[in-house]
């Protein structure tokens, strides 16, 4: 499965050698999908060993730029992995924004307490397949934190650190009755990281969300307990946003999930949220909610034209100049 996408993506001379002419040429994708579940993963092999290892900055043959492979049919949620992949050139994650665990329902079940960064609550990202190798963080910069690297900085020592990190699971049969393989790891802490989605609302169109933050280390004890709530054959990451008591959407954690605009996001390493916006600019994308200070923004100056109200002025000035893309 895993050749088959990799060869309708990009293509595969060898076909043509097996008189597939056509074919050989793949479609010069820079991006791709697999099919939600149920419609195929009840009676054949699921996707999370394709999209896990595509999304990836190394395969069987080495370092390579990673691909971007969305899953469950979510396309908006594709595109704003493009977008993470184009500005960082690094590995993306698709991951479920899955469940919010706030401080007083994580002492009630596991009897300890969220400290640090976490100590507000935290949100859980997971998904059985479509993230990264490059988010268990066991890659490391000069500093030695640990980090996720675009293709051209990875090292040999990286890739093996990625695979060591990393288990293959046989998939849940009560989510993948046609069987398959999960990978499941526990992202490393600290790394500065920006959650994305795209989301189509009727009558308006394409709106971006943004929604910075870290992830972060919690007890092993507390992890153990929370990850058997969901399913311990998948990748977790804790995500905390950076919250702006000014803006509802981010005045505490649960609200940044509460107003999320769907059950996925992209997560790319580092805060990009100022590139994406300035991105959704000249794409003529409003972006609908983000924790970005205003200092750091860089919009169109002709954006000024349409009030000083600035998400306001968003809308209005995209909506004035329409789509780029339809």
């Amino acid at each position: 499965m895993t050749l088959i996408v990799r060869d309708l993506m990009k293509g595969n001379p060898r076909l043509r050698e097996l008189g597939f002419k056509e074919e050989a040429l793949g479609h010069n994708a820079i991006a791709a999908g697999f099919q939600g579940q149920r419609q195929w993963t009840d009676w054949k092999p699921n996707g999370d060993y394709t999209e896990a290892l595509m999304n990836t900055s190394f395969d069987w043959n080495g370092i390579r730029e990673a691909f971007v492979v969305a899953t469950e049919n979510d396309a908006c949620n594709g595109v704003a992995m493009l977008f993470g992949h184009l500005l960082t050139g690094c590995g993306q994650m698709f991951s479920d924004v899955r469940t919010y665990w706030s401080p007083e329902a994580v002492k009630r079940v596991t009897g300890k307490e969220l400290t640090g960064r976490a100590a507000g609550g935290i949100i859980h990202l997971i998904n059985s397949g479509a993230t990264t190798l490059d988010a268990t963080g066991a890659s490391v910069n000069a500093q030695g934190e640990p980090c996720m690297k675009p293709s051209w900085d990875m090292t040999e020592a990286d890739v093996e650190a990625c695979l060591k990190a990393t288990t293959w699971y046989p998939a849940d049969r009560d989510y993948f009755r046609g069987g398959g393989f999960s990978s499941n790891f526990l992202t490393r802490g600290g790394m500065p990281v920006t959650m994305s989605r795209l989301n189509l609302v009727k009558g308006l169109g394409p709106v971006l969300q943004i929604a910075e933050g870290w992830t972060v280390d919690i007890d092993p004890e507390i992890n153990k307990v929370l990850d058997m709530r969901t399913d311990p054959t998948w990748p977790t990451t804790w995500f905390v946003p950076r919250l702006c008591p000014s803006r509802d959407a981010f005045k505490d954690v649960y609200s940044v999930m509460n107003n999320w605009g769907a059950n996925h996001g992209a997560i790319s390493y580092g805060h990009i949220g100022a590139d994406l916006i300035t991105l959704a600019s000249i794409l003529r994308i409003p972006v609908c909610m983000h924790n970005v200070e205003d200092s750091e923004i860089f919009r169109p100056s002709a954006w000024n034209a349409f009030g000083m109200d600035k998400e306001g002025a968003d809308y209005r000035a995209c909506k004035n100049y329409g789509p780029i893309y339809k």
